[in-house]
C-alpha cells in the first residue's frame, strides 16, 4: 500500500511530513478494528489487533486472501463527455467497469423485490467486488459479464489458509484435492453449491460471471432476516463473507466512498489494486487463470494469524503466460479484449423497430434495435446499451427483469430481449441508454391492448327448455378462441335480449339471480378460464312461454347467440273410453 501512496503523492508537491503523515494515516486505517472517518476510510479504534469475530467459520470465500487496498482520498470526477478517451489513475482506480457497475444494481434491484426487508445497497456488492477481485480485475469481462480469465484464490489445503477438501470434483476450480474460491465474489465451490443464482438469465449458476455471482452475493448478505440498513445487521452480513474485522472495515471504507458517488469506466480499464491481506502485492488475493482447465495449485506458505500482517509472496505455479507482472507494471492479461470504446459513440438511433403492441399475456412479436453510431454516423460495435422499461406497467423483458442489456454486433446493432406483456393494458416506455457514457438515445413507446377473443361456441348441443317458473336443467357453457387458439382471461358479457335483431334486454322470460336472489338479466365482469371455457350460472323462468335468445359476447367482438325455450310441460293424460251404450 505504501507504493499505492507514493504513486498519488508524487503526483503534487508534497512536503516530506504531510507524506510521513499520510502514510501513518493509512496505516493506522488497516489495523483491525478500524471504523470509517468523514472521508469514508477507516481508523484505528486501538493500535492492537483484535482476533477475527467469527473464528471458527470460513464465511463465503473460505477466508481465502482480499485485498487491502483502500478508496482515494477523493472523489473522481465523472468521465470525460468530450469524446476523449483518456482517464486519470484516480478516475481508473474508483471508477466501476459498466459491466461490473450494471451486474451490482440489477442484483440489489432484484433484492428489492424478493427481499425488500434487507435494503441492500449496490454500493455494498460494489464494495466486496472491490476487496475480493479488483472489479473483476479491472472489469475484464466479456459480453455477458463471464471474466476473460478464471479468478482463483490459493489451495486450500490447511498449509497457512483454511484446510478444505474438494466439493466440486475440480468443477469450478480444476482442483480434485482442495478447493479454492473462485470468481470475481470469490466463492468457495461448497457455498456456491446453494448460494449460486442465475443473474444474467442464461440458465447456468456460473461464479465466474459478475451478474451471477453479485445476485448470489446479494442472497448471501440477505440471509437470516438482516436489515442492511440496520449498522449491527450490516457487520454481522460482512463478517459472514469473511470473518475477519480488518476486512469488514475494509469493506465499510469502499462502501461509503461509492455512497458518495462514483461513475462507469469502460470494461477492461479498470487498475488491480496492488496489496493483499497475506502480503502478496500485484496480483492480489486471487490467481488469474486461463478458462480451460487448470490444475492444483503448489502448497503455500503459512498464512500469518493477523490479517494484513506481511508475508513472502508465494511461488508462482502458473505457466509463464499467464505469471501476474511485477507491481506497477500493467496488468491485463495478454488475452484480454481491448477497453470498450463508448467514447467513440456520438448518438443511438432506432434500427428499424416496428410498431410494439401486443395483447395482455402475449409475448410482443417484435423485438427493440437500437444502433450506436459515432459522429459521422458510422455503426460502433461492442458496446453495451442498456434497454429499460418506464411507465405504470407490468411489462417485462424475458426472464421477469425490466432491465436488460445487450452488446452491438460488428454493424452497431444490439438487439433487446423480446418484451412480454403483463395484465396492465395501456402504454409504457422502453428507453435505450449507452452503458459508460451519456449520450442521445430513443425512447420507444409500447402498447399493450385487452385480451380478446374473435369466436365464441356452446360445448354442447343439448336443447335448452324449462317450464313457467321453473329452472332450466342444463347450465351454458361457451368456450372462447382467438386465430384457433385458446382465449384465456377475455372479459365477457351475457344479456337476455328481446330478440336476435332487438339487442335490448328483455324484461320478461328466462333469468339470472344476483347473491340476493334478485332477477338479473345482463351479467358483466364475465372472464374465460385458462382452458378459454365460460360457465354461466343457473337460468330461472318466469310464467311466460316462448322462445327467448341469450347472447354472450367477448372482448373483440366475438359473439354467440343461445336459443332458451319455456313452454308448459305436454299433457300426457288418455282420454276416457265412451262408455257402453245401455241395453234397451
Amino acid at each position: 500500500m505504501a507504493a499505492q501512496f507514493g504513486r498519488r503523492l508524487r503526483k503534487g508537491a508534497v512536503t516530506t511530513a504531510v507524506a510521513a503523515a499520510a502514510v501513518a494515516a493509512l496505516s493506522a486505517s488497516q489495523a483491525p478494528g478500524a471504523t470509517v472517518d468523514d472521508h469514508g476510510r477507516s481508523t484505528a479504534a486501538d493500535a492492537q489487533p483484535s482476533p477475527d469475530a467469527t473464528a471458527g467459520d470460513s464465511g463465503a470465500t473460505g477466508n481465502s486472501p482480499y485485498y487491502t487496498d483502500l478508496p482515494p482520498l477523493n472523489t473522481p470526477s465523472p468521465a470525460p463527455t468530450d469524446g476523449t478517451s483518456t482517464v486519470s489513475p484516480v478516475e481508473s482506480e474508483a471508477g466501476i467497469p459498466a459491466t461490473v457497475l450494471d451486474a451490482y444494481k440489477k442484483a440489489a434491484t432484484e433484492l428489492q423485490a424478493s427481499k425488500p426487508g434487507c435494503n441492500l445497497p449496490w454500493q455494498l456488492l460494489a464494495a466486496i467486488g472491490q476487496v475480493e477481485s479488483g472489479q473483476a480485475r479491472g472489469g475484464r469481462v466479456d459480453a455477458d459479464g463471464t471474466t476473460t480469465s478464471k479468478i482463483l484464490g490459493p489451495q486450500l489445503d490447511g498449509n497457512g489458509f483454511e484446510l478444505i477438501k474438494d466439493t466440486d470434483n475440480g468443477a469450478y476450480d480444476g482442483d480434485t484435492a482442495y478447493d479454492s474460491a473462485v470468481g470475481p465474489m470469490q466463492f468457495i465451490p461448497s457455498t456456491w453449491a446453494w448460494a449460486g443464482r442465475d443473474g444474467n438469465g442464461d440458465g447456468v449458476k456460473d461464479p465466474n460471471n459478475i451478474y451471477d455471482a453479485a445476485l448470489a452475493t446479494g442472497h448471501y448478505l440477505c440471509r437470516n432476516d438482516w436489515d442492511l440498513s440496520d449498522s449491527g445487521d450490516l457487520d454481522s452480513a460482512i463478517l459472514s463473507y469473511n470473518p475477519s474485522r480488518h476486512y469488514v472495515n475494509t469493506v465499510l471504507s469502499w462502501l461509503e466512498y461509492y455512497r458518495k458517488g462514483t461513475h462507469e469506466i469502460p470494461d477492461g480499464t479498470g487498475t488491480v489494486p496492488g496489496n493483499r491481506s497475506d502480503g502478496g502485492t500485484g496480483s492480489g488475493g486471487s490467481t488469474t487463470l486461463p478458462s480451460s482447465p487448470v490444475t492444483p495449485s503448489a502448497p503455500h506458505p503459512s498464512k500469518p494469524s493477523t490479517p494484513g500482517s506481511p508475508r513472502p509472496t508465494p511461488p508462482s505455479t502458473t505457466p509463464p503466460s499467464t505469471t501476474p507482472p511485477p507491481s506497477g507494471t500493467p496488468t491485463t492479461p495478454p488475452s484480454s479484449p481491448p477497453a470498450t470504446p463508448t467514447q467513440s459513440v456520438d448518438h443511438l438511433e432506432d434500427s428499424g423497430t416496428a410498431k410494439l403492441t401486443a395483447m395482455a399475456g402475449d409475448a410482443f412479436a417484435e423485438k427493440i434495435s437500437t444502433k450506436a453510431e459515432n459522429a459521422a454516423g458510422k455503426g460502433v460495435a461492442k458496446v453495451r446499451i442498456r434497454f429499460t422499461i418506464v411507465g405504470d406497467t407490468d411489462a417485462t423483458f424475458t426472464g421477469g427483469e425490466k432491465v436488460a442489456t445487450a452488446l452491438t454486433n460488428s454493424s452497431g446493432v444490439a438487439t433487446a430481449p423480446a418484451l412480454q406483456a403483463g395484465e396492465t393494458t395501456g402504454a409504457f416506455t422502453v428507453r435505450a441508454t449507452l452503458i459508460g457514457r451519456t449520450v442521445t438515445g430513443p425512447d420507444y413507446p409500447a402498447t399493450v391492448t385487452q385480451r380478446v377473443a374473435d369466436t365464441l361456441v356452446r360445448t354442447s348441443d343439448t336443447a335448452l327448455t324449462c317450464t313457467p317458473g321453473g329452472q332450466f336443467a342444463d347450465a351454458v357453457q361457451v368456450k372462447a378462441t382467438y386465430k384457433d387458439a385458446v382465449a384465456d382471461k377475455v372479459a365477457t358479457t351475457a344479456t337476455l335480449i328481446k330478440s336476435a335483431d332487438d339487442a335490448t334486454e328483455n324484461d320478461k322470460g328466462p333469468y339470472f339471480k344476483d347473491a340476493d336472489g334478485k332477477t338479473v338479466r345482463t351479467l358483466t365482469g364475465l372472464t374465460t378460464d385458462a382452458d378459454g371455457l365460460l360457465k354461466l350460472p343457473q337460468l330461472y323462468a318466469d310464467d311466460t312461454t316462448g322462445t327467448f335468445v341469450l347472447r354472450v359476447t367477448t372482448a373483440g367482438g366475438a359473439t354467440l347467440d343461445v336459443t332458451l325455450t319455456v313452454a308448459a310441460a305436454a299433457d300426457t293424460s288418455a282420454s276416457p273410453s265412451p262408455s257402453p251404450s245401455a241395453s234397451s
